[in-house]
Parts: C-alpha cells; sequence; structure tokens
C-alpha cells in the first residue's frame, strides 16, 4: 500500500506498531491478562474488543516483515510446502503428545518411542522450532510452546495430519485438474480426484475409506477454532429469538452441534437435523435429558426433495461444497415444503472485495477458496453470487439481509419465500 506522505513506508510502520503495541498491554494491563509469549502457558487469544487493535497490528507487522524480504525469500515464505513435511511428520507419529506438558523430553526418548531415527527426529523438530513449534530449553532436549502443546489436542491433531496426508497431495494437483477438465465445476474432477486416481466425489470416496474417513471427521472439530465458527458463537450471530415460536431443519445439520447449542439458548423454538444416515446414527444419545423433544433427527440429504414444513431452514457451509449448478438444485429441493413467509438462513462464507477486510483474515479466506475447489469444485462466493444463486434458483427467493457479524469468517444471508 502506497504511502500518501512523504515519510517511508517502512518508518511509518513501525511508528504504527510502536504505538499500537503500547496501547495494547496498556489494556491488556488494565485487564490483568498476560501479555502473549510462545511460552506453553500463554493465553491463546484476545478479548473481543481488543480484536480491531490486534488486526491493524497483524497487518502491519506482516507488511513491515514483507517489505524487508527479496522477492525470492517472500515467494519461498508463501511457497515453502517443506514446511509439511515437519508438521505431517509431528502429527503422523503423534510426536506433540510424546512431551510432557510443563516438562521436557530428550530426542533421544523422542526416537525410541516414535521408531523414528534420532538424527530424524532432530531434523525434524528443530525444522518444526523454526517455525515456533516446540523449542530447545537446553542442548537435545524438546519442549512446548503454545504452539506445540495445541497441537497436542487430538482434535488438531486429526486436522494437522489431515493437511498433511489428503490435503497436501490433493493441492498439488488442483491445477493439473484444471488443465484437464477446463472450466469444470464438477465434484469429482478435481485435485482431491486427481491425487487419489478415482472418478468418486470426495465424500463418496471417503466414505469407502472409513479410517480416512474418521480422520476427516476428527479434523472437522479444527474448524471450531476459525474466526468465528465456534458453534458457541451461533447464539450470537443471528436475532434467533426474532423467530417467535419456530420449527427450524438444519439441513446438513451432523450430530446436531449447533441444534443443541440453539435449543440450549432458546427455549422457545424446536429443531430438526437431516443429514445421511451415517452422520445421524446414534445422535439422539449426544441430547442432553432436558432438550430430548426439542432435537430430533431425521435420515434427509440436502438434493432430496424436502418434506418438512417448517418457518426455518437453516444452511450451513453447505453450498460452499457446491458450485451453482448443484447450490441451484439444493434450493429448488427445498421449494415444495416452503409456505409463505417461511425463511432460509444460509451461514458460510460471504467474500469480502479487497482492502475491506483486515489482510491475515482476507488471507484466511482466499486460503479456504482454494481449498474447496481442491476438493469440490466448490467455492466461497460475494454477495453479487449469492443473489445470482438465489435469482437461477427461483426468484420467490428474497435476499432480505446478510449479517456479517464482527471477527467472523462467516456471514448469514437470510432469505425470505414470497409468494408472487
Amino acid at each position: 500500500m502506497a504511502s500518501p506522505s512523504n515519510t517511508p513506508r517502512i518508518v511509518e510502520l513501525a511508528a504504527q506498531i510502536s504505538s499500537s503495541v503500547t496501547e495494547l498491554q496498556e489494556r491488556l494491563s488494565a485487564q490483568g491478562i498476560s501479555s502473549p509469549t510462545f511460552a506453553e502457558d500463554s493465553p491463546q487469544g484476545f478479548p473481543a474488543d481488543m480484536t480491531p487493535l490486534r488486526d491493524a497490528l497483524l497487518d502491519a507487522t506482516a507488511e513491515l516483515h514483507e517489505l524487508l524480504l527479496d522477492p525470492l525469500q517472500l515467494l519461498y515464505k508463501f511457497a515453502s510446502i517443506s514446511n509439511l513435511v515437519s508438521i505431517d511428520a509431528i502429527s503422523r507419529y503423534k510426536l506433540a503428545g510424546m512431551v510432557p506438558p510443563g516438562g521436557q523430553i530428550s530426542f533421544t526418548e523422542v526416537s525410541e518411542r516414535s521408531g523414528l531415527d534420532k538424527g530424524l527426529v532432530r531434523r525434524l523438530l528443530r525444522h518444526a522450532m523454526s517455525m515456533r513449534i516446540f523449542k530447545e530449553p537446553e542442548p537435545e532436549m524438546v519442549a512446548h510452546t503454545k504452539i506445540s502443546s495445541f497441537l497436542s489436542i487430538p482434535h488438531i491433531n486429526a486436522w494437522a495430519s489431515f493437511e498433511g496426508r489428503d490435503t497436501w497431495p490433493a493441492a498439488t494437483r488442483v491445477v493439473d485438474a484444471i488443465e484437464k477438465w477446463p472450466g469444470s465445476e464438477e465434484p469429482n474432477q478435481t485435485g482431491f480426484a486427481l491425487a487419489n486416481n478415482t472418478d468418486k466425489p470426495v465424500f463418496e470416496f471417503l466414505g469407502a475409506h472409513p479410517d480416512r474417513m474418521m480422520r476427516f471427521g476428527s479434523a472437522m472439530k479444527a474448524i471450531d477454532h476459525v474466526p468465528g465458527c465456534a458453534p458457541e458463537l451461533i447464539s450470537k450471530d443471528y436475532d434467533w429469538a426474532s423467530i417467535g415460536n419456530a420449527s427450524v431443519v438444519h439441513v446438513g445439520g451432523g450430530r446436531g452441534q449447533i441444534a443443541i447449542e440453539l435449543a440450549k439458548n432458546f427455549g422457545h423454538i424446536k429443531l430438526t437435523v437431516q443429514d445421511m444416515e451415517m452422520m445421524i446414527q446414534g445422535a439422539e444419545s449426544d441430547v442432553p435429558d432436558q432438550l430430548k423433544g426439542r432435537v430430533e433427527f431425521m435420515k434427509h440429504e440436502p438434493f432430496e426433495t424436502q418434506t418438512l414444513e417448517a418457518d426455518v431452514y437453516f444452511f450451513r457451509m453447505v453450498f460452499r461444497n457446491w458450485n451453482d449448478n448443484y447450490a441451484v438444485q439444493i434450493l429448488k429441493a427445498q421449494i415444495p415444503a416452503l409456505r409463505p413467509g417461511a425463511k432460509i438462513l444460509i451461514q458460510d462464507g460471504c467474500m469480502p472485495e479487497p482492502d475491506s477486510f483486515p489482510l491475515w483474515l482476507e488471507r484466511v479466506q482466499r486460503g479456504v477458496d482454494l481449498a474447496l475447489k481442491c476438493y469440490t469444485n466448490g467455492r466461497q462466493r460475494y454477495l453479487d453470487e449469492w443473489k445470482a444463486l438465489l435469482a437461477a434458483a427461483d426468484e420467490r427467493f428474497r435476499l432480505h439481509q446478510v449479517f456479517m457479524p464482527k471477527d467472523s469468517l462467516l456471514a448469514i444471508l437470510e432469505i425470505h419465500w414470497v409468494e408472487l
């Protein structure tokens, strides 16, 4: 970003960083919160009221750092696939779980417990340490940083393993898929399909490989840590109280985690979770006793004709997995059950225009967008693309309003069904 003044940009950034860090530390101290470090017990995040200040600092420090790199080193920073080698090894061999919380372990012991050669252990872990994953408090000893401690959480380890064993190979074939199937948006003509030598869409393929499906299922819980995606935030992201004594169908709602969260906080709504049989089997046992009868499950998939009449149909991170042709089919499948005034709520990405979002969050959004291309040929949509999608499905779908919760990568589109 060019500077409007004669002051060199790096000087402007340094001054901005200095004043912002001072303000941030003053606010942390006033609230009795420790300043962030890489220590194992350092706080993982910041209070919500400090988020704008944190965002500005992240963008400023990144810009300063990247301005000081020469072009090759900047490209290497973003293209260094070797970083995944050590992360994949750490997750696959569960090395983070071998380091005792608050303690340390030797390279030799990690070698013995993992079955890996000691020299390879040292090579992998010291590479990870250069990324702040683990530290070496004394020669040949390994201890946690807050990053490696985070990797020891089972579902985070599963996510890192999925990224290394499934996403990484598929990502290397995305451009090959673009070349092989120009303009295709079919879910089985993807980098994932090429990497796995299959003509099946990703979920059908994973369903035939239980070990990989289990890894995927565990890894998906990591989404809870993505800004604004935690299930407990759903109650704040939309004015659910405004819908009154409503019946809500959560289409593609998995095992009901979101439905349970809503039922706990809004005693006036009743929820039905629809998903494939494999997903909902036994899910009733996860429903707390006090919510039974208000959270129910029904075998139903998004492309099937909707048979359940309700006041609200809720889709959370469903449409991103499908191109427009299939997304239109999902919307049309709901029409037979829709009554005048029925609402469709879509919680999904709404892509930011350039410079309208903190850059570090924009990078996350655009990274998710390409990951969807890798797996399903789906995508994140801009607001005008959402409007075009609704119009293509039926003119009676009217976009009423869009909620973009602060600090969230997910918007909520409120759509009304209007009889003409």
